[in-house]
């Protein structure tokens, strides 16, 4: 249910009071500790960022696609390890059970997920599949009232902190590709459940990665999300919302790094004045700025047509696409733009460069946003 435009207003100038006072000082406090402060993430919980997308009746904010979008622009403005803190709450880690969950799961799940209490994660990727997500090989075999789960999934965001894990494994073995994949809330505390310990990371420190292994973990019936084998559809619908949120960090983050260009050229004197007037660095900032706008605007437009009910598979795909892509070179122009100082820690912009990469690879690389630009393109005859 969309908020009125006030609240809608408050709501975005809050989080953007609580970026620029209290995460952005931490920046660096975070990536030298690989780890997000305890009173900042109860702070997050008290404002209700665990629970940006959960429906009202389970106690979030419930809200629609163009106000989330909204909101993970202001988050952009900072390192994105503090996004991903209740990132998979708010998407991937969350949204199955939001679209598919029965009554009961809802009520079981939602209201701890929306308060913070309960950390989700979002379990698709193994060593073979990834980009090849229909490829899953974990096995989900029934046995009575249960299913047995054995099999390992890597490189799953938050794995270490998750209380609750959307689960993909294949059901039936018979059946090649995503026909025969389900999905599964899976508890942390269930027996034969074993979580790796953090991935060494090129970027986006206090933001951890873990291999999960399941082994004859059993997961009650009731557990399944949705019917058997239709955890590829699952996955695909939850993706495209998150490919949305993505995009809209991804403005933020170039936002952000324009400001600080912006800023550090009108301040570097070189050959006796500002570097800001010359054409050269105008041109980069100019570059940067048009990019951002652009990828904006087609976030905000996909967004609102989301709401509006329409399918936007490809439209979603185009905005992760091009907004991930557009961030990497602006972080890169930032480095430029700096020069020294910006192959250094001390200013961040090192720091963005790294972390803006990944953005590029998960919820869809650039590659399989690409194929289904393509595809969706193909079906619509243009």
């Amino acid at each position: 249910m969309a908020l009125d435009a006030e609240t809608r207003d408050q709501l975005v100038e809050t989080v953007r009071r609580f970026v620029t006072g209290r995460l952005r000082p931490l920046e660096a406090q975070v990536s030298e500790n690989d780890a997000i402060p305890d009173d900042v993430i109860e702070e997050m919980k008290a404002l209700g960022l665990f629970g940006l997308s959960i429906p009202a009746e389970y106690g979030g904010l419930d809200l629609g696609m163009e106000e989330e979008v909204l909101v993970a622009l202001e988050l952009g403005r900072t390192s994105p390890a503090f996004r991903s803190a209740f990132g998979t709450n708010v998407g991937i880690g969350a949204q199955g059970l939001v679209m598919f969950g029965n009554a009961a799961q809802k009520a079981k799940y939602l209201p701890g997920i929306a308060s913070g209490e309960i950390i989700t994660s979002f379990a698709l990727t193994e060593p073979e599949a990834g980009s090849d997500s229909a490829a899953v090989q974990t096995r989900a075999l029934r046995e009575g009232d249960h299913y047995v789960l054995n099999g390992a999934k890597r490189y799953i965001t938050n794995a270490n902190k998750a209380d609750l894990f959307t689960v993909m494994a294949r059901t039936d073995p018979s059946k090649p590709g995503g026909g025969g994949v389900s999905a599964f809330l899976v508890e942390r505390n269930l027996p034969g459940l074993s979580v790796g310990k953090p991935e060494k990371k090129m970027g986006q420190q206090g933001a951890h990665i873990c291999d999960v292994v399941f082994d004859n973990v059993r997961v009650p019936v009731e557990n399944r999300l949705g019917g058997e084998g239709e955890g590829f559809k699952v996955a695909m619908q939850v993706l495209d919302r998150g490919r949305l949120h993505i995009s809209a960090v991804c403005v933020g983050v170039a936002e952000r790094l324009i400001a600080d260009c912006v800023a550090y050229a009108s301040e570097r004197k070189q050959f006796g004045q500002a570097i800001s007037q010359f054409q050269l660095v105008q041109g980069m900032i100019a570059d940067s700025k048009t990019e951002s706008l652009a990828a904006k605007a087609l976030t905000l437009e996909t967004a609102r047509k989301r709401d509006a009910g329409e399918s936007v598979t490809m439209e979603a795909a185009a905005s992760k696409y091009f907004a991930s892509e557009m961030v990497g070179r602006v972080a890169d122009r930032a480095v430029q733009i700096f020069g020294g100082a910006g192959y250094i820690a001390d200013y961040g912009i090192e720091r963005f460069y790294r972390d803006v990469r990944i953005f590029r690879i998960y919820e869809g690389t650039s590659q399989i946003q690409q194929v289904i630009i393509a595809r969706e393109t193909l079906k619509r005859g243009g």
